[in-house]
């Protein structure tokens, strides 16, 4: 396999399971790769161009470290352009932005999503909010999209990334609740001598949205998932919509939430 600046890292995984350890002696910026989540969700939007911007290290450094695992590693392809905050928004955010750090919240073990939407919600007109962090938040970029949020990350070369999220326009943000849909009893009927059943309840951070993941890899054609979650799986959403699985959510008060997943 062939090597460039803009493969991505999932296409080396896949190709050699020593590519892993390989890639993570690069850096000790790629020690995260050992986890399941970010590997699934991050490796596929990162390509080698992207991860050397954030490590500081460079083509060279996954020549050395490929090339005795048979990859061909071409070092003169230049990489595609990264899209930068459009100039006319850069006079509008040069110092009028929220910033929060999430990184300490993550260490901690909890979810820095509550606190990231509280900060969204304050957000005034030409303000904008930086998430500091130590990867692209790719899930969260798709998730404030729709919500009519435009946004760009700028990877540093101490390995932290500063992602910022700015209103288009007078965009305000909608109530991000999903509703149960009017086929859920139907769509139920449908699937049901063909319907799988996970409870993730009790299961801490980041294992809910790895383990939904793994079990719709193991899907058959025709099949659903009904998943039993403590609450809506916001980082989920884009990533099954990107993977084309169709979802309905039921909404349980107290009891948390179902989740209908399908091939649609």
């Amino acid at each position: 396999m062939e090597v460039h600046a803009n493969t991505k890292i999932s296409n080396i995984l896949k190709e050699h399971p020593g590519a892993l350890d390989a890639i993570i002696g690069i850096s000790t910026h790629f020690e995260k790769l050992r986890n399941p989540l970010i590997r699934k969700l991050m490796a596929a939007r990162t390509s080698v161009a992207m991860a050397c911007k954030v490590a500081g290290c460079t083509i060279d450094d996954f020549r050395n470290k490929l090339e005795p695992l048979g990859f061909k590693v071409n070092t003169n392809m230049a990489a595609d352009p990264v899209k930068t905050l459009p100039h006319s928004e850069a006079r509008i955010y040069p110092d009028n932005f929220i910033e929060l750090d999430v990184r300490p919240i993550i260490a901690a073990g909890k979810d820095p999503l509550p606190d990231i939407l509280e900060q969204v919600k304050q957000l005034q007109d030409q303000q904008a909010l930086k998430i500091i962090n130590s990867f692209e938040p790719t899930p969260l970029m798709l998730l404030l999209k729709k919500q009519g949020f435009a946004s760009y990350a700028t990877a540093l070369h101490n390995g932290v990334v500063e992602t910022f999220f700015y209103k288009e326009g007078t965009t305000t943000i909608p109530e991000d609740k999903p509703h149960m849909h009017d086929d859920w009893y139907r769509l139920m009927t449908d699937f049901e001598h063909r319907l799988r059943e996970l409870d993730v309840r009790m299961l801490a951070m980041p294992l809910p949205m790895m383990k939904i993941l793994e079990t719709l890899d193991q899907l058959e054609l025709g099949e659903a998932l009904l998943v039993h979650h403590k609450r809506v799986p916001v980082f989920l959403l884009p990533e099954l919509e990107q993977r084309r699985f169709g979802y309905r959510i039921r909404e349980l008060g107290n009891e948390g939430v179902q989740l209908l997943i399908y091939k649609s």
